[in-house]
């Protein structure tokens, strides 16, 4: 991010606004196993179809997630699989963090 202008920072801020809402990391999640449609992610999430609509135009907007027609139906797929590699980074330093409050919560109860 180095000396980039504010209108750049401004984009990168919002893909990771993109990424900030835990049902659309849900069905970021859902599509690492392949492509599904409205209707499927949907019914995965437990959610209703347009609120999935709503956060797949979203994604969609940001190029985290492509569309395709097919006849009825729009599936829709990964765009930029390395937002796995970035999730994947956050996850481990959020489960880093966790075990050393953890450690430091313990070593406050055991009995000196």
């Amino acid at each position: 991010m180095e000396n980039m202008p504010p209108e750049a920072l401004s984009e990168v801020a919002a893909y990771f606004q993109a990424l900030s809402e835990p049902t659309r990391l849900q069905i970021l999640n859902l599509l690492r196993q392949g492509e599904c449609n409205v209707g499927e992610l949907a019914r995965l999430c437990g959610f209703t179809a347009a609120n999935i609509s709503r956060h797949l135009t979203l994604l969609t907007k940001r190029g985290l997630v492509a569309r395709e027609s097919r006849g009825t139906s729009v599936y829709y797929r990964i765009a930029d699989e390395s937002v796995y590699a970035l999730c994947d980074l956050v996850c481990g330093n959020i489960a880093r963090e966790l075990e050393r409050t953890a450690e430091r919560r313990l070593a406050f109860s055991q009995p000196h």
